[in-house]
């Protein structure tokens, strides 16, 4: 089994179910007592979402491209940052520790081509929604287009990630909300929707019946792909 670093804490509600995830995948497969061979340096998101409100990137990659250096010294042989958004700084994350990244775009896109589908609706933080990193990911790699919602759905999004989710509520009028706006996605003529942060699964069960498409959750698919890798046959 290969050692894996995890970048989390951005929120730390999340890094907890990629904890737990990967474990019970490391478990299914060994059997027994085996569990995950895991390095985490969980960060305090209230420093990186002031980086990201200022939209001082750089420095936000730099300071997780620290702490991923400071887990390649402790032993850890590929890396994984437990969040979309910062995927945006995934180049300035690895540069210079020579650590193999386990992208959450590879992990989505693969799933999302396997199962036939091309167009998706892209939910997650303002960031994701609106910047280009994770829908140019997804198009170039792996051939998936992506429609995000309208500017007050986005606006109500982000709205619930930062101001709910990330602070471990989970409100059933927001639940409803998200409802509404992946019906909106699939009226416009997404064929599947990107459930596209970490924090999302706390709120909606892709698995329940009822949805209008079929979503795909980032952080359970991301985490099922960090099991393949730490697994696999070199």
């Amino acid at each position: 089994m290969k050692t894996l670093g995890i970048l989390g804490g951005m929120s730390w509600e999340s890094t907890l179910v990629y904890y737990r995830l990967i474990n019970q995948g490391v478990a299914a497969r060994l059997g027994g007592l085996h569990s995950a061979k895991l390095l985490l340096h969980s960060v305090d998101f209230a420093e990186v979402a002031a980086l990201q409100r200022d939209g001082r990137w750089a420095e936000a990659g730099a300071l997780l491209g620290h702490a991923g250096a400071g887990l390649r010294a402790a032993g850890a042989e590929g890396l994984l940052i437990a969040t979309n958004t910062m995927h945006k700084v995934a180049e300035g994350v690895t540069r210079g520790n020579g650590l193999p990244l386990l992208h959450i775009g590879d992990a989505t896109g693969a799933a999302l081509k396997v199962a036939g589908h091309r167009r998706a609706g892209l939910l997650g933080t303002r960031f994701t929604m609106e910047d280009a990193f994770l829908a140019d990911h997804l198009r170039l790699h792996h051939g998936i287009d992506t429609t995000a919602p309208a500017a007050a759905d986005r606006a109500e999004v982000h709205r619930i990630i930062f101001d709910e989710l990330c602070r471990g509520v989970v409100a059933p009028s927001s639940r409803a909300a998200f409802g509404r706006i992946i019906a909106s996605l699939a009226a416009a003529g997404c064929d599947s929707v990107i459930l596209g942060c970490t924090e999302i699964s706390l709120l909606i069960n892709p698995q329940a019946p009822g949805w209008p498409v079929p979503l795909f959750d980032s952080t359970a698919l991301h985490a099922a792909a960090a099991v393949h890798w730490m697994l696999e046959t070199p």
